[in-house]
C-alpha cells in the first residue's frame, strides 16, 4: 500500500487544522472533573446546526453536549463503558438529547472524523465506536507510524474502498469545519481537553463514571 505521497497531502491539511486550533488553547485528552457555568446558560443553550450529529428527541429537558476526540483515550473509556448506560437509560427514555462533536487534539482526529463524516448519517455513530475500540491500530499513542493507513484499515472493515477512504480524509472543506466547531467549542464554553460535556448550559469537564452521570442528569431532570 502506497500512501506516501496522498499521505503528505492529507496529514498537511490535518496539522493546518490542529495548529489553528492550537494557536487559541493548548488541547489535551484528560479527567480534569470540573464543572463551569457557560455564557448564555438555559435549557438547550447550545445552537445546534445541520452538521450536528445527534441521539434521541430533540424535545428531551436535557440538552447534552459532547466534545471528544477519535484518539482520546478517556473518551474511548467513557464510549465503552459509560455511554451504553446514558444511552439506555436517558437518551432511548427520552430524557436526554445527545450531540456528539469531535474535538481534536492531535493531527491524527482530523482525518478520523473526515472518514466518520464520508459514512452514511445513520452510520455515523457506529464508526466512531469503531474508531473508539479500534485505537491501536491507528493512533498514534500506540506507536502506529502511519496514521493514515491504520485509518483506512479501519475503513475497510466498515466496508469503505482504500480510494474512497483517502479521498475522505484530504477533504479540505470537512477539515475546515472541523476547525471553525473546535474553535466555536473554545471561544464559547472554554473547552480545553476532552471528554467536555455542555449539560444545559453547564460545562463539565473529564469523563463521568456511571454514578457521578446518573447524579448530574437526575439533578437536572428535578428542575423541570
Amino acid at each position: 500500500m502506497n500512501l506516501n505521497r496522498k499521505t503528505t497531502v492529507i496529514g498537511s491539511i490535518a496539522g493546518l487544522a490542529i495548529a489553528a486550533i492550537a494557536a487559541v488553547v493548548l488541547v489535551s485528552c484528560g479527567q480534569n472533573n470540573s464543572a463551569t457555568t457557560a455564557s448564555g446558560t438555559g435549557n438547550h443553550a447550545v445552537a445546534l446546526t445541520s452538521d450536528d450529529r445527534t441521539m434521541g428527541n430533540p424535545n428531551a429537558p436535557i440538552q447534552m453536549v459532547e466534545y471528544a476526540a477519535p484518539s482520546c483515550p478517556h473518551c474511548a473509556h467513557f464510549n465503552e463503558t459509560i455511554f451504553p448506560y446514558l444511552k439506555a437509560n436517558y437518551i432511548d427514555k427520552g430524557k436526554v438529547y445527545y450531540i456528539f462533536r469531535v474535538f481534536p487534539i492531535g493531527d491524527q482526529d482530523v482525518p478520523a472524523e473526515a472518514l466518520a463524516r464520508c459514512m452514511p448519517k445513520e452510520s455515523y455513530f457506529a464508526f466512531i465506536d469503531l474508531l473508539f475500540r479500534q485505537q491501536q491500530i491507528w493512533d498514534p499513542e500506540y506507536g502506529i507510524t502511519n496514521v493514515q493507513a491504520g485509518l483506512i484499515e479501519v475503513a475497510n472493515v466498515a466496508g469503505m474502498s482504500q480510494d474512497k477512504a483517502t479521498a475522505c480524509m484530504a477533504n479540505k472543506a470537512e477539515a475546515d469545519r472541523i476547525t471553525k466547531s473546535a474553535q466555536d467549542a473554545i471561544a464559547k464554553y472554554n473547552i480545553n481537553s476532552t471528554p467536555s460535556f455542555v449539560v444545559n448550559g453547564t460545562v463539565k469537564e473529564g469523563a463521568f463514571d456511571q454514578d457521578s452521570l446518573k447524579k448530574f442528569l437526575d439533578a437536572e431532570l428535578s428542575k423541570k
